[in-house]
């Protein structure tokens, strides 16, 4: 047997379904002892309200789409988990499509998610690259950007400071004595690294140094990129090779303190690494990893929350739509 219909509340109550209706959306002229008897029956057959008066109103669920290039990065299960958290709280379904970063996969899912006339997406881009889907949703205004922006797509955005965060760590890197530094980027294509990269390279101006003069080799946001950008960088001369690595995100950071470690090389008294993301895992790690946070969870729950007022789910929107960012000065960074 299923969970109880309004027609269930109806029979029991003695009234009409447009009865029951107009008390679950508190609109209508009922007699308050008819609102009291519904209610009552409402709660004798433990129904719920919420989403079926919606159903009802629109004639089929509420639903958003995220698309997200992966649930590893636990940057981006904490914005899937934020945007989970907004949805349900206005019974709305959330749609997962984890894209694997491929562009192919993106406009795959932002085709299929219009085909099923999804009330919106909120878009969490792992390629960069715009497809013609995301264009015609985002001309429906079905589409609010996190983390990443797309270029010529009009869209709403949910961001937080990566250059303000990016450049106040590297001040700090530099404020304690580092010349030679060098910087595992992310993917050139991506707003997010572009962003983190002036961050860095103004810090390095600021300084006093030449930011053309510092390496910056692009990864992809992974553990592996970091792994093999940080050998690069071991591989040089102990004279010559940088005393600090600031890496995109954590996971970059992390894969270049595992090469660290299998080359014996002592963090930070050999080098000095940083990240970015402030991940669980990142102040567990041996030393603690020095890195920026950001609120994953926050800005997914603010874009859901966006979306959702702009579709016509929510009445409100979200308090911000920019979240800070702030260093974390653990022990991965020597004072030299």
């Amino acid at each position: 047997m299923g969970p109880p219909t309004i027609r269930d509340v109806a029979r029991v109550a003695g009234v009409s379904i447009g009865t029951i209706s107009a008390v679950i959306n508190g609109s209508g002229a009922v007699a308050p002892d008819t609102r009291r008897h519904v209610l009552s029956c409402i709660a004798e057959l433990g129904f719920e309200p919420n989403n079926a008066a919606r159903t009802l109103k629109r004639g089929r669920i509420s639903s958003i789409g995220l698309i997200v290039p992966d649930l590893d990065n636990p940057f981006f299960a904490a914005v899937a988990e934020g945007v989970q958290q907004a949805a349900a709280g206005e019974d709305v379904l959330m749609v997962l499509c984890i894209t694997g970063s491929s562009a192919e996969r993106e406009d795959y899912y932002a085709q299929i998610l219009r085909s099923k006339r999804l009330d919106g997406v909120v878009y969490l881009s792992g390629s960069g690259m715009p497809s013609a889907s995301l264009l015609q949703l985002a001309r429906r205004g079905a589409v609010v950007f996190v983390d990443e922006r797309l270029p010529g797509v009009d869209a709403p955005f949910v961001t937080a400071q990566n250059l303000a965060g990016a450049r106040t760590l590297a001040k700090s890197v530099l404020a304690v004595g580092h010349r030679r530094l060098a910087i595992a980027g992310g993917p050139p294509r991506l707003w997010t690294s572009e962003q983190r990269l002036a961050g860095y390279r103004e810090a390095i101006a600021s300084a006093g140094l030449d930011p053309d003069a510092v390496e910056c080799v692009a990864g992809d946001y992974s553990e592996r990129s970091g792994y093999e950008i940080a050998s690069r960088f071991l591989a040089l001369d102990p004279a010559t090779r940088p005393t600090a690595l600031l890496c995109a995100n954590d996971l970059m950071a992390m894969g270049a303190i595992r090469r660290c470690r299998e080359l014996k090389l002592r963090i930070p008294a050999d080098i000095s690494i940083t990240g970015f993301d402030d991940i669980p895992s990142s102040e567990f790690l041996d030393p603690p990893l020095t890195t920026v946070t950001q609120p994953g969870r926050q800005m997914g729950e603010a874009a859901a929350q966006l979306l959702m007022q702009a579709v016509g789910l929510a009445k409100a929107g979200p308090a911000q739509i920019e979240f800070a960012t702030a260093v974390n000065l653990r022990g991965s960074v020597a004072n030299i």
